[in-house]
């Protein structure tokens, strides 16, 4: 075991007494192993880099139109409560004689989501990372989520949802490839 998880599973044995619960009873035995395996696991974003999550996908192409995936499921853990916010990433970009890999767009959501966000920025993050492996002339993210620290505590409403957008390049200067975008994700 690597001595940060062990210095997790410490941790979480120290919270959950400070919660008032017997952390030798038998069901709680093994969750501090547990929770601390899987905060690893939910922020090993910190542990990538745009270089090996795009790992050299990117290809010469003559395209020129937009390129769009959508409904990129993504999870994420709010910076202010470590809670999850679970939604969907629109992903649009018009090439610039290069494309990328379709999986990686996937990829480089995951790894900005895998880390302690607001969406807000993770919207900006996976468009300026877009940008910045493929050279495009515009990219679009659109990122419409649901935020558990306004669920299950706080105002506790269940069917809010919360939608971010950043637009660079044609999409923030055009307002003709912007609406285009947006149809295709809203259609």
């Amino acid at each position: 075991m690597d001595s940060s998880r062990n210095t997790l599973e410490q941790q979480y044995t120290e919270i959950l007494g400070q919660l008032g619960e017997d952390v030798s009873r038998e069901g709680l035995l093994d969750t501090p192993k547990r929770a601390a395996k899987a905060m690893q696991y939910l922020c090993n974003g910190y542990q990538k880099t745009l270089e090996e999550v795009t790992n050299g996908a990117l290809f010469s192409s003559d395209a020129s139109e937009m390129v769009v995936v959508k409904n990129i499921e993504l999870y994420s853990l709010c910076e202010h409560h470590l809670l999850p916010f679970i939604g969907k990433a629109h992903v649009a970009y018009i090439p610039n004689g290069k494309v990328l890999g379709l999986s990686k767009v996937a990829r480089i959501v995951d790894m900005y989501a895998r880390r302690l966000q607001i969406q807000e920025s993770l919207s900006r993050q996976i468009a300026e990372a877009v940008q910045q492996v493929t050279g495009a002339l515009g990219v679009a993210v659109v990122i419409e989520a649901k935020h558990m620290c306004m669920m299950m505590r706080g105002v506790e409403k269940q069917n809010s949802s919360m939608v971010t957008s950043v637009m660079l390049g044609e999409f923030r200067e055009n307002a003709a490839t912007r609406s285009e975008f947006l149809s295709l994700v809203n259609g």
